[in-house]
C-alpha cells in the first residue's frame, strides 16, 4: 500500500496564510498540516508516499527535507501548471504510481484523527471512500449510498439540493483504491474525462462517471463522531484550531467563541441556557414559511417593536424597550443610567459587574453552602449602604436561588423607600414552579413601583437565542425613552420581529413547555445526585450549580467532559465569589441528553 497526497493548489481563500506557502504548510495547533499527515502515515508501514506539488513546491520540499528518513519513503511529482489546472490534472500526473500499487489518496488540506486512516486501512473493501453524514459546514462533493454502503451516486456542487440533505454523505477526501481498480477503471476513465472536459476539473467527477455507469464496486465507510476538517479558508482554520485542541486549550477554544456551536454538531452544549421544549414545530414552520419575505425585508424600528414587546408580555407598549438580546439593554442601563454605588449579589452573571467600575460595586456574598439568600437578607445587608441601584437576578445565575414573587414585591417596596433603583432580571423566572405567574411584568406592578426595571432575556426561557431578543420594562417613561434612543435604528432583525408578532398564538404551548421543563428538572436532579463526586445545589432555574467534591477539580472535569465526550459544561471555578473552589454549572436539556450526561458522570 502506498499513499498519494495532492498538494499542488494555491489556497487563495486562505489569504495571507498562503501568500508564501501552499495550504498544507499552514499550522493548526502549532503543527503544520503536512507534518501531522506524514506522521500519521508513518504509522501505517507504507511502501512509499507520493506528494504531488505545485504552488511554492520548493518551500514544501525544503521543509520536508530528510526529516522522515527511516520512517517514510517520499517521492515527488511536480505539477508545473497548477495555476490553470485542478486536482484532476495533479492526480493524472501520478497515474503511473496508481498503476503500481494499492493506494491511499488524500488531499493535503485535511486534518483528521489518527484512527481515520486505521479505519480505512483495516476495512476489507478494496475500494473505499471515508464519508460523514452531511453537516451544515460541509461543502464540495457529496455521495448517496444504499443500505449496503455502496456508493450509488456522486453529487457535485451543481447538483446539490437542500431537499436531499437527509440522504447526503460528505466525502472526507480520504480514499482507498486497489491497483486493479486504478488500472482497469479509474485511470482509463480519468484520461478520457480529461480529453473531453479538460484539466480544470476535480478527480471526483471521474468517480461520478464510473458510478453512473455502474462500473465500480466503490463503497462508503460512514464515520460518526470522527473529528476531521477540510481547511479552505481562515474560518475553517479557526474551527479546526478548536476541534483539534487538547485539554485546557480545547476548553478555552470553545469558551472564547461565546456561541456559534452549530459549527460543532457533535458537541453537546450544557453551558448555554435555553428552553429545550420551545419553540414548537408550529413556531418553526411558520417562520420557515415566511423565510423569503423576512430575509428580503428591512425590520421595523423601535416604535413598532415596542408595540410587539408590549403585546408579547401583555403590558403597555410605552413601558417597553426591545433589545438585541438582554445584553444590549444591560450595557446601556448600567453604563448610562445608574450612578453611584451598585448593590450586586455574588456569584452572579458577570455582565452586570463587568459594566461598572469595581469601586462602585457593593458586594453581598451569601455565606451558606448553597449560596442561598432571601429578600430579608438583601434588605438587611444593603440598608444604610447608600446604594443608587440594586441588581437582582431571580432565579439567580449561577446558583439557581429563587425569591418568591411576593417577597420580590416587598423588596421593590423597600427599594422605593430607600430611593434605590431596583433592576430585576427575571430571565429564568418562567422555569420556576408556577412558571409565568411568578413574573413581575405586569402594568400594575410597574406603575406602583416606577423605581423598578424588569429585564428579561427572551433567548433563554423561550429557546430562541439565535434571534437575539430581550426587553426592559418600566413605568419610568424618561428611562424607557432614553434606552430606546441608545439602541440602533434597526437593533432587532426581521426574523426576531416576526417571532414577536406570532408568539401569542403559541403562548399556551409555551406555558406547557415550562411545566414540562419543571418535571424534567426534578428527574435530572435525581440522576445527578447519584454522582458521588458532585453536590447538586437546589435550583429553580434551567441549570444546576454543582460542587465538585472529589476526584477532579472543576477545570479537570470540564476539560475531560469536552475532550473525551464532546460535552461542554460551565466551569464556575473562575468566578470571584467562589474563591477558587470547584463548581460547575450544568444546563438542563432534553431527556436523552440529560440521561446521557448523568450516565457518563456515573461512570467517570
Amino acid at each position: 500500500m502506498q499513499a498519494v497526497i495532492l498538494a499542488a493548489g494555491m489556497g487563495n481563500r486562505l489569504g495571507e496564510l498562503t501568500r508564501n506557502n501552499t495550504k498544507c504548510m499552514i499550522e493548526v495547533g502549532g503543527k503544520k498540516l503536512i507534518d501531522r499527515m506524514l506522521l500519521q502515515l508513518s504509522a501505517l508501514r507504507l511502501s512509499r508516499v507520493v506528494i504531488v506539488t505545485g504552488y511554492k513546491e520548493d518551500n514544501l520540499r525544503s521543509h520536508i527535507g530528510n526529516r522522515y528518513d527511516g520512517k517514510l519513503r517520499i517521492e515527488y511529482v511536480s505539477n508545473p501548471v497548477y495555476e490553470r489546472t485542478n486536482n484532476i490534472y495533479s492526480l493524472a500526473l501520478a497515474a503511473e504510481y496508481l498503476a503500481q500499487d494499492d493506494t491511499l489518496l488524500l488531499e493535503s488540506d485535511l486534518i483528521f484523527e489518527d484512527k481515520a486512516l486505521r479505519l480505512i486501512m483495516d476495512n476489507p473493501c478494496p475500494n473505499l471512500a471515508l464519508v460523514a453524514k452531511y453537516e451544515t459546514w460541509n461543502d464540495g462533493t457529496m455521495v448517496r449510498i444504499d443500505q449496503d454502503n455502496n456508493i450509488v451516486s456522486f453529487v457535485p456542487k451543481a447538483a446539490f439540493r437542500y431537499s436531499d440533505v437527509p440522504f447526503y454523505y460528505k466525502t472526507c477526501n480520504i480514499y482507498k483504491f486497489s491497483r486493479e481498480f486504478s488500472v482497469k477503471q479509474y485511470i482509463p476513465f480519468l484520461k478520457a474525462y480529461m480529453d473531453v472536459m479538460g484539466e480544470n476539473e476535480y478527480y471526483e467527477q471521474v468517480l461520478r462517471v464510473i458510478t453512473a455507469l455502474d462500473k465500480t464496486s466503490m463503497k462508503a465507510l460512514p464515520v460518526s463522531g470522527l473529528r476531521w476538517y477540510e481547511i479552505d479558508d481562515i474560518q475553517d482554520r479557526d474551527i479546526a484550531e478548536t476541534l483539534f485542541a487538547e485539554g485546557d486549550e480545547m476548553l478555552l477554544g470553545y469558551a472564547s467563541r461565546y456561541g456559534g456551536y452549530w459549527r460543532f454538531p457533535h458537541m453537546t452544549d450544557f453551558c448555554y441556557l435555553v428552553n429545550p421544549f420551545f419553540p414548537t414545530a408550529g413556531v418553526r414552520d411558520e417562520i420557515k414559511a415566511n423565510f423569503d419575505a423576512l430575509l428580503e425585508s428591512y425590520p421595523s424600528g423601535m416604535r413598532v417593536n415596542s408595540l410587539l414587546g408590549g403585546k408579547y408580555f401583555g403590558i403597555r407598549p410605552e413601558y417597553v424597550c426591545v433589545g438585541n438580546g438582554a445584553s444590549e439593554i444591560i450595557r446601556n442601563l448600567v453604563e448610562n443610567h445608574v450612578d453611584g454605588r451598585l448593590g450586586i449579589i455574588f456569584p452572579t452573571f458577570e455582565e452586570y459587574p463587568n459594566r461598572a467600575e469595581a469601586d462602585r460595586i457593593v458586594r453581598f456574598e451569601p455565606q451558606g453552602a448553597d449560596f442561598s439568600y432571601t429578600a430579608e437578607d438583601i434588605m438587611k445587608f444593603f440598608t444604610g449602604r447608600n446604594l443608587s441601584a440594586l441588581f437582582l437576578i431571580n432565579p439567580d445565575n449561577p446558583s439557581g436561588n429563587y425569591i418568591p414573587r411576593k417577597d420580590v414585591i416587598t423588596l421593590a417596596e423597600w427599594a422605593a423607600g430607600e430611593h434605590i433603583r431596583m433592576v430585576l432580571d427575571e430571565s429564568f423566572v418562567d422555569f420556576t414552579d408556577g412558571s409565568v405567574s411568578n413574573s413581575l411584568l405586569e402594568n400594575g406592578v410597574l406603575e406602583k413601583y416606577p423605581n423598578l426595571v424588569v429585564i428579561k432575556s427572551i433567548s433563554k426561557s423561550y429557546g430562541v437565542p439565535g434571534l437575539r431578543l430581550g426587553v426592559a420594562a418600566s413605568s419610568n417613561s424618561a428611562l424607557v425613552a432614553a434606552l430606546r434612543g441608545e439602541a440602533s435604528i434597526w437593533n432587532v432583525n426581521s426574523f426576531a420581529e416576526f417571532y414577536l408578532q406570532i408568539f401569542n398564538k403559541y403562548k399556551a404551548d409555551y406555558i406547557q413547555s415550562c411545566y414540562r421543563f419543571a418535571r424534567e428538572r426534578r428527574t435530572f436532579a435525581d440522576e445527578l445526585s447519584r454522582v458521588p463526586f458532585l453536590r447538586v445545589i437546589p435550583s429553580q432555574a434551567n441549570y444546576f450549580l454543582c460542587e465538585v467534591t472529589s476526584r477532579f477539580t472543576s477545570r479537570e472535569l470540564t476539560a475531560r467532559l469536552l475532550e473525551d465526550y464532546n460535552i461542554l459544561v460551565k466551569d464556575c471555578g473562575t468566578k470571584s465569589a467562589f474563591n477558587g473552589r470547584n463548581y460547575i454549572r450544568i444546563a438542563i436539556r432534553g431527556r436523552e441528553d440529560n440521561a446521557r450526561l448523568a450516565s457518563i458522570l456515573l461512570k467517570m
